[in-house]
């Protein structure tokens, strides 16, 4: 009976565990972007377009978790007194391995939810160097 109880404690106490730390070796990200906000000349075009705007965005949610967020801030003071106030924010890096794991509209949105396993990440950073790609292509094979 104890043996029992004992597993049913320790399967309850399981449960109550958050996912985050259920599982440490992924992160996980969800991007959004409006349909109607989009440029094109149908409805279709635009709701493509908000399909990679959402995916685009979810990926720099990955990259900020990955490599931290970029905080400048500055405000001004003219004869003691607060002036102009500003903040931005920047992300950058780069991300290998991620998948989509959902891909759906809600709305008048789109929206992306990306996994991304660190391990597959850290093994695909030594796989390859990043290159720059060419802004315009001077000879093709085809």
């Amino acid at each position: 009976m104890r043996v029992i109880f004992a597993a049913l404690i320790a399967m309850v106490m399981i449960g109550c565990t958050p996912i985050s730390a259920m599982n440490q070796n992924t992160l996980t990200a969800v991007g959004y972007a409006s349909i109607s906000e989009q440029t094109g000349r149908n409805d279709e075009e635009k709701q493509v377009r908000a399909m990679r705007a959402s995916k685009i965005d979810a990926y720099r949610e990955l990259a900020e978790q990955v490599y931290g967020l970029r905080v400048s801030a500055r405000a001004d003071l003219q004869d003691q007194r607060l002036g102009v106030e500003s903040t931005t924010g920047a992300v950058d890096g780069v991300i290998r391995g991620a998948e989509v794991v959902r891909s759906y509209k809600v709305g008048d949105s789109y929206v992306t939810e990306l996994l991304l396993d660190i391990e597959k990440m850290d093994r695909l950073r030594d796989y390859g160097e990043i290159r720059r790609v060419p802004e315009k292509k001077r000879q093709s094979l085809f």
